[in-house]
């Protein structure tokens, strides 16, 4: 019964046999034959099979066009016993097309043959080199967990998180810093990641990184800072991270005249001002130790540094600071170790600089000024005396780049493998010896191949040469 109450007065089916009757006429508005049903025969029929106990046109030696008579009753009686949607009966079969043009109906639609399974790729044992990663000089790079005779200690991921106290978030440092530019003609890229031992005690990072841009154009100078604190220092990420904001305030408060002096090669001016900025920086965290209460080696750290002008037609990259660490070059493949050799202490010696813990002039008598007031004791001196140097010495690099070379700056944890491990310098010159500098993502996994033995902060800078 339909909703409106009303009785059929035929089958319930009659509506289908209606809707899908083959007897009633095509309704398309020309006669040419090229029908719904007739595209729909014509694909069928090519991925069908001949009809039951038939044999094919190449076995009686005839062709479907041989006989369109069977085959269009053929057609008619499969086309009544199923659906237009429902596949032809029968298991599909190879057909025998004949030779010539083509037929005028549509082609034949044919089926894409099955895609085969793609097994996963095996997995890489640890150690092992995995699978090559292309870059965008099309040169594959190895990549591999660690380098050595044997896996490290600790897991290569982050386990514990340092402590955190209420009101002193300011005091937390990240896992991972990351960091890069391009000026001129060089390409920069800086990493400071926690070490395996400080991820699993859940200590934090005592390495600290800062990259600082001052002015612009081609007179701006680039500044990366990278410090360490001391190993058994409470404090040592908060006085690292002191020293490199010190020395940034320090060399943007005079990057104009540091950069002039780079672009004109006045070395020794940068020298003496770059030593002057480094003593003012380590005299202040000498009182911010005194106003924690503690003493000044508990608040200290390395420090060392790298000045990068943005002019292109300047090829002069300054290195200075304090502490342990490395610089290295690579040039034509092949590492070279450029640190500094710290001076002689003779050479450190020296007249006081005036206006920097000096007294007055005076005369061979004297001091003039106390000698014309009458006064029998000389004046004392008119500002403080000089704060005492760094236990370390001061140490400084200007050198000339090449096309071509690699800078790379880094702090002692990762200074110590490079020395002492030489798969781990083959490793990275030949990750690094391309013409095009990896990226950020693949510089961060570059200073992250492990070491057993090692397991200290890394922290790396390095420029590419253009």
């Amino acid at each position: 019964m339909s909703p409106q109450g009303e009785r059929p007065t035929t089958g319930g089916d009659d509506w289908w046999d209606k809707l899908y009757d083959d007897r009633a006429p095509d309704t398309a508005p020309t006669a040419s034959g090229d029908t719904l049903d007739d595209r729909f025969d014509s694909a069928s029929g090519t991925v069908s099979a001949p009809a039951a106990g038939g044999a094919s046109g190449a076995e009686t030696g005839t062709t479907p066009e041989a006989a369109p008579g069977a085959r269009d009753t053929a057609r008619d009686r499969a086309h009544q016993d199923r659906a237009p949607w429902q596949p032809p009966a029968g298991p599909p079969g190879p057909r025998t097309f004949p030779a010539g043009p083509p037929p005028s109906r549509a082609p034949a639609a044919r089926p894409a043959p099955p895609r085969p399974a793609v097994p996963p790729p095996p997995a890489t044992p640890p150690g092992t080199p995995a699978a090559a990663d292309t870059v965008s000089s099309g040169l594959p790079r190895p990549r591999s967990a660690y380098v050595g005779d044997g896996p490290p200690t600790y897991d290569p991921e982050p386990a514990a998180l340092p402590p955190a106290r209420a009101g002193k978030l300011g005091e937390l440092v990240a896992d991972t810093v990351l960091d890069g530019a391009r000026y001129g003609t060089y390409t920069l890229r800086a990493a400071s990641v926690r070490g395996d031992s400080a991820r699993y005690r859940g200590e934090p990072r005592r390495d600290a990184l800062l990259t600082a841009r001052f002015g612009g154009g081609d007179t701006a100078l680039v500044l990366v800072a990278v410090a360490t604190g001391a190993r058994t220092a409470e404090g040592a990420h908060l006085a690292a991270a002191d020293a490199c904001r010190w020395i940034g305030d320090a060399v943007g408060r005079s990057h104009a005249r540091l950069a002039e002096d780079i672009r004109a090669g006045r070395r020794g001016h940068l020298k003496s001002g770059l030593h002057r900025l480094t003593d003012r920086a380590y005299g202040k965290l000498r009182a911010r130790a005194a106003e924690l209460g503690v003493a000044p080696e508990e608040y200290g750290a390395g420090l060392r540094c790298l000045l990068l002008t943005a002019d292109p037609a300047c090829r002069t990259r300054v290195f200075f600071g304090v502490g342990a660490g490395g610089l290295f070059r690579l040039r034509d493949g092949v590492w070279q170790d450029i640190e500094p050799q710290p001076p002689e202490p003779a050479a450190v010696a020296g007249e006081a600089v005036v206006g920097y813990g000096s007294p007055p002039a005076g005369t061979a008598e004297g001091d003039r000024l106390t000698m014309d007031l009458g006064v029998a004791t000389p004046a004392a001196p008119y500002i403080e005396p000089p704060v005492p140097p760094p236990a370390e010495p001061f140490r400084f690099r200007a050198s000339v780049a090449r096309p071509g070379d690699t800078l790379l700056l880094t702090g002692p944890g990762l200074a110590e493998p490079l020395r002492g491990e030489p798969a781990l310098a083959k490793e990275l010159a030949g990750r690094w010896a391309g013409d095009e500098p990896p990226g950020l993502a693949q510089f961060l996994a570059d200073t992250q191949v492990r070491v057993k033995g090692y397991a200290d902060d890394r922290t790396a800078v390095a420029v590419w040469e253009a």
